[in-house]
């Protein structure tokens, strides 16, 4: 995994739930959260991993959740916000959650608690808060990729970044084995995020 990383730094991971969901999706392989976990947990002191998502709070079940109830007794700290529902000019049902506000807060706040800054997202809106918590001394890399037909990250994001680490070359260190499957209760392990494709998707496309 390319990327410039130090032993002692105080490092932060700030998961965009639906964005990286989608990049993953787009290059064919499944997240298994343990192991991401684990890979940035070796790079350096590992302070807080947060992982952000929206929930459509009056379905009887939600796809989404045995993932958000693993990673919260797995390590990561969930921000997660109801999302909305509306119909469009068509008529067509969809679901909005836009995490984007509450991912820069945070940001912001660990600020001086932090060395490096782990942004896992490709969305352009964050350049300017990438741009914020540099001009406070830390480094900020992106995690994202640029093999999907559409690039997932926005130009000027990874231009802003100091470094920009390539998803699709770091899926073998964090990709699900797809045989844990069948031997692992899905509700309660990572590959549980594979059930959210159609909440993360919805609000993807939002």
């Amino acid at each position: 995994m390319r990327g410039n990383f130090y032993e002692n730094e105080r490092v932060a991971l700030f998961i965009d739930g639906a964005n990286l969901y989608s990049a993953a999706r787009s290059l064919g392989f499944d997240i298994d959260y343990r192991r991401l976990l684990k890979v940035f947990r070796e790079k350096g002191r590992l302070v807080r991993a947060y992982y952000y998502t929206a929930l459509v709070e009056d379905q009887e079940y939600s796809p989404i959740r045995p993932l958000i109830d693993w990673l919260d007794y797995n390590g990561y700290t969930m921000v997660t916000k109801p999302a909305k529902e509306f119909t469009d000019a068509m008529g067509r049902r969809k679901v909005k959650g836009n995490m984007d506000i509450e991912l820069a807060i945070d940001v912001l706040e660990m600020a001086d608690h932090l060395d490096h800054v782990i942004l896992f997202s490709g969305d352009g809106d964050f350049r300017r808060l990438v741009e914020a918590v540099q001009r406070r001394g830390l480094r900020v890399s992106v995690v994202s990729t640029i093999k999907s037909a559409p690039p997932m990250v926005a130009d000027e994001l990874r231009r802003q970044a100091d470094d920009f680490i390539e998803l699709s070359e770091l899926a073998p260190l964090i990709a699900r084995n797809p045989s844990e499957r069948a031997t692992r209760p899905a509700a309660r392990e990572p590959d549980a995020e594979h059930d959210d494709a159609p909440s993360e998707s919805l609000m993807r496309s939002a």
